[in-house]
């Protein structure tokens, strides 16, 4: 019982209700794309105009012409039957069962109970030798296409159970071939929407799909950089540990009289030492390339001159300026600058070749600044591979970065060109 009688609400409510009242169709924009196989109206001048104001210019002049035909041929109907019919009564019955074709691209659902009462209601038996107006059939046939095209299937079917219920109310005699009419507007209707449907969450799926991606190689090159950034840095760590180890161990022979128990600590500190350098060159043969790559010394900001000499010859007009003691920079602070700086103009060599760039590095209070502008690219070039220092653009910059506590910040410029601007504490902070 239960069952009969939610099945008997789904009908009456998410059904017929909805066909009649409630029910709403899918938004058709007046900017939607042309159809595949009318795109060759671009080179008539036609395909140029929005797709949905020519549909709807389309469809008014039609329903001008179908009121228009309508008009004439009850006239000379009534005139050949002796039973003559007022002007107004012949605009009257053109209306009311064609005027619901020109909304039926912006409303199919208002343009089918329009077209559907018209049809019903008007009766033209003492005019014409059928129960309907042929202009008028075309118009609710073309309706009921659009709402199967465009409207969910319980509505669908709800204008379908109220189009046969109708036809048979009308006319018993005709009721049956009216409704095999009815059925190809619905079932080809209904195919498109499945179709369209289809296509939809496909290229959603897709959408997703692609999203997820990106965000996995984001990721990814987070993960990659921060491999990079301790690879790099190993080194660094080594040295410091490498002369802690040595000045432990050469500080007893620089006093002559030294307690046994600060020899003890020195010991102490030089195995301490030692094991650490253990510790590191395990973690370091997890993080190194299988090729050894890695293992040159890092730079610094003492080779910004060759960096900027490379950059210049890949035919980037840089102009530098310096401030501060940049020498004197701890090697962690020089090594993720010189990236920073490299990374930043091997993407203006890629995205803006032959541009003018300005790098500037300082120092002062505690902060390495750094910046790098580049503007538009030069007439006639064209982006080109960038230069060879490797990264992950502005991920990797980003994670070097904050890496040692500081920001870097990336923007595009009024005239077209690019900005990276980052700042780097000279002595490590902690994060949060």
């Amino acid at each position: 019982m239960a069952g009969e009688n939610a099945l008997l609400r789904y009908v009456l409510r998410d059904v017929l209700l909805a066909a009649a009242v409630t029910g709403r169709a899918d938004p058709a924009p007046l900017d939607r794309p042309w159809p595949f196989l009318l795109r060759w109206t671009r080179f008539v001048g036609v395909g140029r105009a929005r797709f949905g104001v020519v549909v709807n210019a389309l469809g008014l002049a039609l329903t001008v012409i179908m009121i228009g035909g309508t008009i004439s041929l009850l006239s000379d109907e009534s005139m050949r039957r002796g039973a003559e019919m007022s002007a107004a009564t012949e605009l009257f019955i053109a209306l009311a069962v064609t005027a619901p074709f020109v909304l039926r691209d912006l409303h199919p659902l208002a343009a089918w109970r329009w077209s559907f009462l018209g049809t019903l209601l008007v009766d033209v038996g003492g005019w014409l030798s059928t129960p309907y107006v042929p202009w008028g059939a075309i118009t609710a046939l073309a309706c009921v296409y659009t709402v199967a095209v465009r409207c969910s299937r319980d509505v669908t079917l709800g204008v379908a159970m109220l189009s046969f219920a109708g036809v048979w109310l009308k006319d018993s005699e005709t009721a049956l071939n009216a409704s095999v009419l009815l059925v190809p507007p619905l079932a080809v209707g209904y195919a498109v929407r499945l179709r369209q449907t289809s296509r939809r969450q496909l290229a959603e799926q897709r959408l997703r799909l692609a999203e997820e991606e990106r965000r996995h190689q984001d990721a990814e090159a987070v993960l990659t950089e921060r491999q990079r950034i301790a690879r790099e840095l190993h080194d660094v760590v080594a040295h410091h540990m490498s002369m802690i180890a040595i000045q432990a161990e050469a500080a007893p022979y620089k006093v002559d009289a030294i307690p046994d128990e600060t020899r003890r600590d020195l010991a102490e500190i030089r195995a301490t030492a030692l094991d650490a350098l253990t510790e590191l060159r395990r973690v370091l043969g997890v993080l190194r390339s299988a090729d050894g790559a890695e293992t040159a010394p890092q730079p610094g900001l003492d080779r910004l001159d060759d960096l900027v000499s490379n950059a210049r010859a890949a035919g980037l007009r840089v102009t530098t300026r310096l401030d501060g003691d940049l020498a004197g920079l701890p090697p962690g602070v020089g090594l993720t600058a010189y990236r920073i700086l490299q990374e930043a103009l091997s993407n203006a060599m890629r995205h803006a070749p032959g541009s003018q760039v300005e790098v500037e590095a300082s120092r002062a209070d505690g902060i390495v600044w750094l910046g790098v502008v580049n503007g538009p690219p030069a007439d006639g070039q064209a982006p080109g591979p960038g230069l060879p220092g490797g990264g992950h653009g502005l991920v990797g910059m980003r994670e070097r970065a904050t890496a040692l506590g500081g920001e870097l910040t990336a923007r595009p410029t009024p005239d077209g060109g690019f900005a990276v601007t980052a700042n780097l504490p000279v002595k490590a902070r902690e994060r949060t």
